[in-house]
């Protein structure tokens, strides 16, 4: 019987092409839609789930205030990790990650020096490996970091190096100082194994002075910490709660010398109302669960683009079938006769609906395999969208294999249940007249079908508008700087003494207005630390402590950014600005200056320095709009009260011939250092990679409203044929009576406009709350614009109008004579 009903429904099939083609396309793209989106959020999800006893690993996270400032970050100081193995025996194992300033790296085997900066450089404790498991393709995990001078590194930077060669036993000289490494171990492809720790170098922390250095402090918070608990300790929550009850006391004790040394002691820095704690966070969280956690080091996610992708996935699947269902009560009016004749001659109820199930499978088996097709031909695309590297291969995986079958199932039964049940519901005599199909009183659920479609569309439509919106907003805010031909040189530092005569001559080039030199960049990082403002008689009251982030620049750093100077003034070769400080104004309001110039702050953390306040800056956003304004400091570079070990230049360009100045900025580097590659920037740019996920979440949106759209308009555009068939007498009549095809376009098409401006309505709360949502993650961000909600309504009814006037037109424009003759 089943082999029966197989060739009944490709006979079908074949005999009603356009109806098959408009099925079957619109149920491959519902299935492209979600297996695409299933690719993306099975790599997601599998970040950190491949290292051995994941569930046993935890990052130790940092949580902070001092006075108003607060922070929650993925850094500990160095000390953290021994002190919690040592104080607490659930604690197995601990390891920890730092990221160093200097990534040159050279190779001096070949015929010729090779010289790059490598951006992807950690240096970690010997033990790393052993925590984290990272596969090796070549050496022993438990052993090839415990050496100083080794070096682990990736099959690409061995490629880029060494060539064919066997880059084991090699020697990579690193830094500067070219402190030779020999390679001890080279990893798997990790472009293959998603992880929130990225890398292609690893070299072993003792290398590293300022970690061995500040070994006592726990304010310096430069290092990511990982521990690995004993499995009986991380599978009990109980456990776990009781574990992180006690880290407060541990700090209390551990702490408390450092922060008697930098002039705070810590028992009252906690009773003045600002807190230091130590949280545990489970290694398959980091990537997707660390929304206002900060790490530079690991690569972190928003779990909500995981549910608003999968949202749309399965919109678009019901969209499909949907569109199916209007597709199969058009073929009713053609196949109710077929209906009437079955039923006469014998056929039950339940065989005809197993028949048309089984042609709904047909239908959804071959929109399958075309789906797997365009995801084969489209996945490369796709990648550049998103910026992974997936691979068709990930549907060999058990689950998305069970995945996909129950999707498929899913949406043959969604698809076919309704026309199943309702072509089987015609009365046999009124089929046989040809009547079954007009005087089915389903109008309203196709309607509703048609409405559900459009909402759903228009709601994709008024998101993306809104994302695009806020994108354009962060690019044309004024960020308090100019971010416009701004160009910025990498890694200044390598040139030591030379700095200052490289900068001068910049300074003579054509095209260059002016070259300042920082510790820091926008975008790029800064020092952060304590400081304690002094009160004075007019203003007894103020903050007693305040956290600052800070760079080190010279005299016309403020002039080649054009920050503006709201109180006093900037740096300045006429004055001895060592103890100077330029405070932003957050940074005044915090401590309740109302006049900062004159005032004092101490650097704890130094020799016990006072600064004094010369000027005020302007607010200007050091990083993305998703983060809020922090009290901001600069320092001039002859004050040495620290060492970042960065430098940049930025230079202020005239913005003609470009290409000509680079060229030859490049050239003067060249002169002055052959061993350390040029590598520049431009500030916009650097700003716009702020903003790369939130570009990808709106290209997405736009692909998927796309899609939604073109099958909401195949469900329309079957609706449509529907009811000018159900209609084709009337039109003749019409038509015989003088009837226009523009007054018979009209009839058919008002009623449907009219559910479009209703799934207008009913999408407009449901989009406006989903985008009060997201824009929830901007510090600074817009109000949701009303146009954005006409544009969408406007765009659908045209699109809608489209749909239907092209049906309807082929409708009215039938011979009347050929219409009469129907019934």
């Amino acid at each position: 019987m089943f082999k029966n009903y197989i060739k009944i429904a490709w006979r079908n099939i074949i005999r009603y092409k356009t109806n098959s083609v408009l099925n079957i396309l619109g149920l491959a793209i519902g299935l492209v839609s979600v297996m695409l989106i299933a690719l993306y959020i099975q790599n997601e999800l599998s970040y950190d789930t491949q290292f051995d006893q994941a569930e046993q690993i935890y990052r130790v996270n940092m949580k902070g205030k001092m006075g108003d400032n607060s922070f929650y970050a993925g850094y500990t100081p160095p000390p953290a990790g021994d002190a919690l193995v040592d104080q607490f025996p659930e604690i197995e194992s601990a390891t920890r990650i730092y990221q160093p300033d200097n990534t040159k790296l050279t190779y001096e085997g070949g015929a010729r020096p090779k010289v790059f900066n490598e951006s992807e450089i950690l240096a970690v404790d010997p033990n790393f490996l052993e925590v984290l498991s990272y596969p090796l393709q070549r050496g022993d995990a438990a052993t090839c970091l415990q050496e100083p001078n080794s070096i682990v590194i990736t099959p690409q930077i061995a490629e880029k190096y060494f060539g064919d060669t066997d880059p084991l036993g090699k020697t990579l000289a690193y830094g500067d100082d070219k402190k030779p490494l020999q390679v001890t171990g080279v990893f798997e492809d990790l472009t293959q194994y998603p992880a929130s720790v990225k890398f292609d170098v690893l070299m072993p922390m003792a290398n590293f002075n300022d970690v061995t250095y500040f070994n006592w402090s726990w304010v310096w918070l430069n290092m990511a910490t990982y521990v690995k608990l004993f499995p009986q300790a991380s599978v009990n929550p109980k456990n776990l709660a009781n574990l992180e009850s006690r880290f407060p006391e541990m700090l209390k004790v551990q702490a408390a010398p450092a922060f008697e040394r930098i002039g705070q002691p810590f028992d009252e820095f906690i009773e003045k109302g600002n807190y230091w704690e130590l949280h545990l966070q489970p290694l398959s969280k980091i990537h997707l669960y660390s929304q206002g956690i900060t790490s530079s080091i690991t690569e972190q996610h928003d779990i909500k683009s995981l549910y608003i992708l999968g949202v749309i996935a399965l919109f678009i699947v019901i969209l499909a079938c949907v569109n199916f269902m209007n597709l199969s009560t058009v073929q009713s009016v053609k196949r109710s006769k077929e209906i009437g004749i079955r039923k006469v001659l014998g056929s039950q109820r339940k065989q005809l609906i197993k028949q048309f199930m089984t042609e709904v499978l047909c239908y959804t088996f071959f929109a399958a395999g075309l789906a797997c097709i365009t995801v084969v031909l489209i996945l490369p695309v796709f990648n550049g969208l998103t910026g992974k590297d997936l691979h068709i291969q990930a549907f060999f995986n058990g689950n998305i294999i069970l995945l996909l079958i129950g999707i498929i199932v899913f949406t043959a039964l969604l698809a076919g249940m309704y026309p199943a049940f309702f072509l089987t519901s015609f009365n046999p005599i009124r089929a046989l007249k040809g009547k079954a199909a007009k005087s089915t009183n389903s109008s309203f659920i196709r309607n509703g079908l048609v409405v559900f479609q459009f909402s759903i569309a228009i709601t994709l439509i008024i998101c993306t508008l809104v994302v695009f919106s806020q994108l354009r907003y962060t690019q044309q805010k004024d960020l308090g700087f100019e971010k416009e031909h701004i160009l910025v040189i990498n890694n200044t530092e390598s040139l030591g003494n030379s700095e200052a005569s490289f900068k001068e001559e910049l300074t003579a080039l054509t095209g260059v207005e002016t070259a300042s030199s920082s510790s820091g960049m926008l975008t790029r990082g800064e020092f952060g630390d304590f400081y304690t403002p002094k009160a004075t008689a007019d203003e007894p009251n103020i903050a007693t402590d305040i956290s600052l982030s800070s760079y080190l620049v010279d005299d016309v750093f403020i002039q080649t950014l054009d920050l503006e100077v709201k109180a006093g003034r900037g740096f300045d070769k006429r004055f001895n600005d060592s103890l100077s400080v330029i405070l932003n104004e957050t940074a005044a309001a915090q401590i309740g200056w109302k006049n900062p110039i004159g005032k004092q702050i101490r650097y704890p953390g130094g020799n016990m320095e006072y600064y004094t306040v010369v000027g005020v800056l302007k607010d200007f956003n050091l990083e993305s709009l998703h983060t809020p304004i922090q009290p901001f400091a600069l320092f001039a570079q002859a004050s040495q009260s620290y060492d970042t070990r960065t430098s940049f230049i930025s230079l202020k360009i005239s913005g003609e011939n470009t290409e000509i100045v680079i060229s030859e900025v490049q050239n003067l580097w060249e002169t002055y250092s052959e061993s350390t590659p040029f590598e520049y920037s431009f500030l916009d740019e650097d700003l716009a990679y702020a903003y790369q996920e939130d570009q990808r979440l709106a290209s997405l949106f736009t692909v998927f409203t796309i899609l939604a759209i073109f099958v909401a308009c195949l469900g329309l555009f079957g609706l449509i044929a529907f009811t000018a068939q159900q209609r084709t007498k009337e039109i003749g009549v019409r038509k015989v009576l003088g009837a226009s095809i523009g007054s018979i376009v009209k009839l058919l098409a008002i009623n449907f406009l009219k559910l479009v401006v209703l799934a207008l309505i009913l999408s407009v709360p449901v989009a406006w709350f989903a985008m009060d949502n997201w824009l929830q993650d901007f510090a600074y961000r817009i109000d949701i614009p009303i146009w954005a909600f006409f544009a969408a309504g406007a765009l659908s009814l045209a699109i809608a109008l489209l749909t239907v006037s092209f049906q309807a037109i082929k409708a009215a424009a039938v011979n009347p004579i050929k219409s009469l003759r129907t019934e």
